[in-house]
């Protein structure tokens, strides 16, 4: 079944796998570095040992050195990229908006619109294809191939920031820091409702079965992937919440998918069911009012405003932030005007 484009942008906790082995009983002593190549999908020898030497391999949950050598039942942990996809991406001359970048990493600030990888029927006009021609030199990672750098992905209509890795041991060094979820990420969104001061939503999201383009929340962990979101209120503004939500976990539409969740979709997310008047009055000056914030913002209040993390070659942690770009500051504005004028 073919899936709607947005679909195919998912999280980094899909980004990357975590590969566990238990050695076989009868497995004779073998140096971990040469156990492993027969083991992970296309890779070199040489990047299992910088995987072993940025600490993503783990053996009885201890980190190792690539001489190590496996014995019997030893239990095997390790985060590295996904096998290749058959997925040619070719180089456009597309602008972006870097606000950070030095030999190791590069920070894009995303627009609203624009899809982060080629996938189904968005082949062109994609962050990586921009990627591709604004660093020919980015290496496509092992593992990677047709998502050059990519370190984690945002929705198509979702704004803010993104990290990009430039070399195969900044991949490594950022993709253990995803699966241990110390990177910090807050974005900045705009709920129907009027939510309590700050909480946590958790759960197990996966595809809905009665709507494959949307994500569930279950209790069954056969379902889906657990996932956590903390949320807490910045601002009321009568029939709509600003929040600010920051990620625990990374899963696909997890924070639109989440607050539908718990009745409060984000304000115009029209595949969570926000882009209809779900509170107020039934008032035509109301609706026409809504309906005027709708054509301002046509897609999802939300942006991806902070980023943190733990820099692969500084060894420091460094932090982002984005403002909100001017649609979201538009209807942020309008919803003021019309709260205050409200209240009176």
């Amino acid at each position: 079944m073919a899936h709607e484009p947005e679909l195919i942008e998912q999280e980094e906790q899909d980004l990357y796998e975590h590969l566990r082995v238990v050695v076989d009983k009868g497995q004779s002593l073998l140096r971990i570095d040469k156990f492993l190549m027969h083991r992970v999908e296309n890779a070199s020898r040489n990047r299992i040992q910088n995987a072993i030497e940025l600490g993503n391999v783990l053996v009885n949950d201890k980190t190792i050195k690539s001489s190590y050598k496996v014995k019997p039942l030893d239990v095997i942990s390790v985060v590295l990229p996904h096998p290749p996809r058959d997925t040619e991406v070719y180089p456009e001359n597309i602008p972006i908006n870097i606000i950070y970048e030095d030999d190791d990493v590069l920070v894009v600030d995303k627009e609203a619109g624009m899809v982060v990888h080629p996938g189904y029927n968005n082949y062109t006009g994609t962050l990586v294809n921009a990627l591709v021609y604004h660093f020919q030199q980015l290496p496509t990672l092992p593992g990677n191939d047709g998502r050059p750098g990519l370190v984690h992905r945002i929705d198509k209509d979702t704004s803010g920031l993104l990290l990009i890795s430039k070399n195969e041991r900044a991949m490594n060094w950022l993709a253990k820091q995803f699966f241990e979820h110390t990177i910090t990420r807050k974005y900045i969104a705009l709920a129907w409702g009027d939510l309590p001061e700050d909480g946590t939503v958790t759960g197990y999201i996966g595809r809905s079965v009665a709507d494959r383009r949307v994500m569930s929340i279950y209790d069954d962990p056969e379902k889906g992937k657990w996932s956590v979101t903390h949320y807490k209120v910045l601002e009321r503004m009568g029939y709509v919440t600003l929040i600010e939500c920051q990620l625990e976990t990374g899963r696909t539409h997890q924070i639109r998918a989440h607050m539908k969740h718990i009745g409060h979709p984000l304000f115009s997310d029209a595949t969570y069911g926000g882009d209809k008047i779900l509170k107020g009055t039934m008032f035509s000056k109301y609706k026409q009012f809504v309906e005027n914030c709708f054509e301002l913002m046509p897609r999802q209040a939300l942006h991806a405003q902070t980023l943190g993390f733990l820099h692969p070659t500084l060894k420091k942690q460094v932090h982002f932030e984005s403002p909100l770009p001017a649609d979201f500051e538009a209807v942020l504005a309008k919803w003021r005007k019309y709260s205050d004028t409200d209240t009176k």
